[in-house]
């Protein structure tokens, strides 16, 4: 028995940070998928297929927010707490928790689990590694409690306190991990989501700017935070806020174009509810999933503009998917230096190297083809309307939570598929690559350099 113990630990031992993350999203997936299968998880005391519950661990778990059911009104309050604490492992990573459980019981950390760490957060080091975790969950704590007071305050005057406050304390952390589960599904005569409060500046400000700091990532807030200090932002602050600020804009200002005159989303609302709704599909779209305006109810242009914005996504080290806004900003850059005839990529008086621009190319274009080979698998299988089914599979792949309504419909094999886009999503395809393969060797030679004619 002691030899057995030690070969598992030799075996984990010699997992790389790569396959170490892949394993520990599915095992906490695993444990949500047995949680989520009892009946004690369903309002009406019976079992879920394990497959209906593997497909909402995995939502919960990736931070989507896609749901095959009305989640609030299928699952019971045991379910939903199950599902808010997989989104609360999830948003925050597993290892970033497990972490603070070690450091609770003061356990030394490991160069191997600091190894990990700074794959988990997207840092260049592991330089200061356990610092920020100490920082990311004291950050997390401190606006999700935020969250949750503020919506607290609003909601009592609508619903008994009890209510109010586990309302609030669930919305808060959905909101802010980018997950996009509600419970107002479960009310009846109301809408799910937060459709219910489309032109209320309260609930409409409160939400985007827990969006927006859920999509920054710790490590801008971090930045942020001590500004008046250091006088100064770092190259990855300065791309993440010039770029999703830029996005917010944009998005804002094309959803309100293309739906002011739509009868069925901004046309009935005043102006100050335009601007908050046009506003808030811009923000979510990028990753969050909550919405105050009914998804099939747009305008073809704006939902196929949704898909670019979902397929952009949110921060490095944040709790959104996508591409990831600083790939976005690298790719417009190495276009911008290629129409002025620039060899060099400048963002903020910086030189991007060549090594950075190969990632973000790499994986700009792994990412397309997944999205472009499940939605092409989809159209096969599933009987919906081609552009939904590309939202669909990109909401999942970008982890954004935003549906068109075919998740509920989807066949066995649509869900194993949608599942598999979530985990890949959350994990992103290069790391994934990277889990799967064994550790690339040393080049002993190169080959000579050859010319293509581009254009």
């Amino acid at each position: 028995m002691p030899g057995l113990a030690k070969s598992k630990k030799n075996t984990l031992l010699r997992l790389t940070p790569p396959q170490v993350m892949a394993l520990g999203f599915t095992i906490i997936i695993g444990i949500g998928t047995f949680l989520l299968s009892l009946p004690a998880a369903h309002a009406d005391g019976t079992a879920a297929s394990l497959l209906d519950a593997l497909f909402m661990a995995t939502s919960a778990t990736c931070v989507t927010g896609l749901s095959v059911v009305n989640f609030g009104a299928h699952y019971s309050l045991f379910g939903q707490i199950v599902i808010i604490l997989l989104v609360q492992i999830g948003g925050l990573g597993f290892m970033t928790m497990a972490t603070l459980i070690a450091l609770v019981f003061r356990r030394r950390i490991s160069y191997k689990e600091r190894l990990i760490l700074q794959q988990a957060m997207n840092q260049s080091s592991t330089e200061g590694i356990i610092r920020l975790i100490r920082k990311v969950f004291l950050y997390a704590l401190v606006i999700e409690l935020a969250g949750a007071t503020l919506f607290t305050l609003r909601w009592m005057f609508e619903m008994p306190f009890g209510q109010a406050v586990y309302f609030g304390i669930f919305h808060s952390i959905s909101i802010f991990n980018n997950a996009g589960f509600d419970l107002f599904g479960g009310i009846p005569g109301r809408a799910g989501s937060l459709m219910h409060y489309t032109d209320d500046p309260f609930i409409n400000l409160v939400s985007m700017a827990l969006i927006i700091l859920g999509g920054i990532g710790f490590i801008v807030i971090s930045d942020l935070l001590t500004y008046r200090k250091n006088k100064k932002l770092t190259l990855h602050s300065k791309v993440v806020l010039a770029a999703s600020g830029g996005l917010i804009l944009l998005g804002g200002t094309v959803i309100f174009i293309f739906e002011f005159a739509n009868p069925s989303t901004l046309q009935p609302l005043s102006m100050t509810g335009k601007v908050l709704a046009s506003l808030f599909q811009s923000v979510t779209a990028r990753s969050a999933g909550v919405v105050t305006l009914d998804t099939t109810m747009l305008r073809q242009a704006t939902q196929f503009f949704i898909i670019v914005m979902m397929f952009i996504g949110a921060a490095p080290g944040s709790s959104g998917g996508g591409i990831k806004v600083t790939t976005f900003a690298i790719l417009i850059g190495a276009m911008v230096a290629m129409v002025r005839g620039k060899e060099d990529i400048v963002l903020f008086r910086h030189r991007i190297t060549k090594e950075r621009i190969h990632k973000a190319i790499t994986f700009s274009l792994l990412s397309f083809f997944l999205i472009v080979l499940a939605t092409m698998l989809l159209s096969t299988t599933e009987n919906f309307p081609f552009l939904g089914i590309l939202f669909e599979v990109t909401s999942a792949y970008a982890t954004a939570g935003m549906s068109m309504g075919l998740t509920p419909q989807l066949t066995t094999f649509g869900k194993t598929l949608i599942i598999l886009m979530m985990f890949v999503g959350r994990l992103g395809p290069v790391t994934l690559a990277f889990s799967l393969t064994l550790r690339p060797g040393k080049e002993l030679y190169r080959y000579p350099e050859g010319k293509i004619t581009i254009g």
